[in-house]
């Protein structure tokens, strides 16, 4: 831990809080419909996009006929995908001849990217071509993604309007999500990625000489298009095995900057864009506010207890000057593998440029906190944004109880019915986090793919579903997830964390729009002060993170109090 290692940490920071209101007020002028710079060149794109669809932009729908376009539609791509990667070896651009993944892995592979989790219980330079990066994985990166934005802009409108009936067309929202802000954004970013020497070609391979005069192949592709949609969609899926710690999907220090803001941009100026249209910048400002002390406190936790080290090498008298190195790449240090680590499990992304099994005990628990307190930190493009509204439907309840008050989000009242469905909401993760992970601790196919026993395995089996049920996608590396038992409830846990999640949502959107928007009197509780972020902080952790204290305490809390002992496993 170094003054340095603060400084770069902190410069991060800064760069991605400056970017938070110009994308903020370009993707509310977007979504409102206003005209852009982009405007002249992209607005006959979109109408011929729609009108070939058979869509009209002027009709709207309610919360249900919203739903059901966005089921339809994800079942669709999961279908056209899981058939890409089943038929793999038929199709084009497969010059290594991988064969198809057998009917578990596309399951697990095609749910997976179509829900934006990104989890690969397969190496990518050895397991899927060309073709089925591009036109199966990538195509779902930015659809997941877009599909996630358009969720939120529902959610947004039924806080904006007043006594209306409809959230907007879920087919408008999602043409202009991946139209005008992620394309344009993919593009600008993979030039980057280009210039600072990430590969972009067709050809499957090089052939290179080792220092010993040997031949090696090493694996190429449309590596840069596939890693700008990655970070930028919150995707997080790599395109090689070991993801962002690869020299070819993240070459340099600068490169890893690059990776870090991209992966916070979208998520946080869509929190401000949502004040924006909401007609109350500072609620942007103090949800913003309320994320930033989670992640921030996230890293530091991170920082904190990979460069004191391992306890056990400390024990045994090694020099603790570096800390725990093992599992990082030298070329970004500490510092910025603790910032990926927490940034990347806070966003959503789940890429990874250090490997999450080999952080310390406590290095490891933050990672798995933060997914488990709802990914909303700021969480997934879209998907953050409206799980972070749903705890403050939650917070707003709580406050009312405490003065006797019907509570009030934005002069909408938060009755019984919605918060039915926010409960609903925030159980889907725990039931099928602490359910899944209950049933594979017990069941001997599932414990034959630990690669470590004791609390570490145990760590192992809760990460996995903690990252499958939060749609983040990193993992403990000692699990061999590539079986059928952990393929199909990975899979099932994706999508109840994702589709689960998202219908209870929706339907809060539908209650909510319906009712008039009140102004603020005299007893109205604020919601943009430091009192709500204080308030909203507590929420998340209580309502979010406590109902997970006993799996934690037995996993990697429990492996921490065996390594001061200097027990090993």
């Amino acid at each position: 831990m170094s003054s340095n290692g603060w400084l770069q940490i902190g410069l991060l920071l800064i760069l991605a809080l400056v970017t938070i209101k110009p994308l903020g007020l370009y993707l509310a002028r977007v979504f409102e419909g206003e005209r852009t710079f982009l405007s002249p060149l992209l607005s006959p794109i979109e109408r011929g996009i729609l009108w070939t669809s058979g869509v009209d932009p002027r009709r709207e729908q309610g919360w249900l006929a919203y739903t059901l376009a966005m089921l339809a539609f994800n079942a669709m791509g999961f279908l056209a995908l899981y058939a890409i990667l089943r038929l793999q070896a038929h199709l084009p651009y497969n010059q290594q001849g991988f064969a198809g993944m057998t009917p578990d892995l596309a399951f697990n592979t095609a749910i997976s990217f179509v829900t934006n989790t990104n989890w690969q219980s397969y190496a990518g330079e050895t397991t899927v071509s060309n073709f089925s990066q591009m036109a199966g994985l990538a195509v779902q990166n930015f659809l997941s993604a877009a599909t996630g934005i358009a969720i939120a802009l529902a959610v947004t409108r039924a806080f904006a309007r007043s006594a209306a009936n409809t959230l907007g067309n879920f087919w408008v929202d999602m043409t202009r999500a991946a139209l005008y802000v992620l394309l344009p954004l993919s593009i600008v970013l993979a030039l980057i990625f280009i210039w600072l020497g990430l590969p972009q070609t067709m050809d499957a391979s090089v052939t290179a000489t080792t220092l010993e005069g040997a031949q090696q192949a090493l694996g190429l592709g449309p590596v840069a298009s596939q890693e700008a949609i990655k970070q930028l969609g919150t995707n997080g899926g790599g395109f090689f095995n070991v993801n962002a710690a690869h020299p070819f999907e993240n070459p340099s220090a600068i490169s890893n900057y690059f990776n870090i803001l991209a992966m916070l941009s979208i998520s946080t100026a869509l929190i401000y864009a949502f004040g924006k249209m909401v007609g109350d910048v500072r609620q942007g400002w103090a949800l913003i506010a309320s994320v930033a002390i989670l992640l921030v406190a996230g890293i530091a936790a991170v920082y904190v207890a990979e460069t004191y080290g391992n306890p056990i090498q400390l024990a045994l008298g090694l020099d603790p000057t570096f800390g725990n190195m093992e599992g990082k790449e030298v070329r970004f240090g500490q510092a910025m593998s603790a910032a990926y680590v927490a940034i990347t499990t806070g966003i959503s992304n789940g890429g990874v440029n250090a490997m999450h099994g080999s952080l310390t005990a406590l290095g490891g628990l933050v990672p798995m906190f933060l997914i488990q307190l709802g990914e909303i930190l700021p969480g997934g493009v879209g998907s953050g944004l409206y799980g972070l509204l749903v705890f403050c439907v939650l917070t707003v309840f709580v406050a009312g109880l405490m003065v006797g008050r019907t509570p009030e989000f934005l002069g909408k009242k938060i009755e019984g019915r919605e918060m039915k469905y926010a409960m609903l909401a925030v159980l889907v993760l725990p039931f099928a986090i602490l359910g899944f992970s209950a049933v594979a601790a017990v069941l001997p196919m599932a414990l034959a793919s630990l690669g470590n026993a004791g609390p570490h395995g145990l760590s192992e089996i809760l990460y996995a579903y903690t990252s499958a049920a939060g749609n983040n996608g990193s993992a403990f590396g000692g699990l061999s997830a590539n079986t059928p038992w952990y393929n199909t409830t990975l899979g099932i846990a994706m999508a109840l964390g994702r589709f689960a999640y998202a219908v209870p949502v929706l339907a809060i959107a539908g209650s909510l729009v319906g009712k008039t928007r009140g102004t603020p009197s005299a007893g109205t509780f604020p919601t943009h002060t430091p009192l709500f972020v204080g308030l909203l902080v507590a929420i998340i952790l209580i309502l979010g993170g406590l109902q997970y204290f006993p799996a934690l305490a037995l996993g990697p809390i429990a492996e921490h109090v065996s390594m001061l002992a200097g027990k090993t496993y």
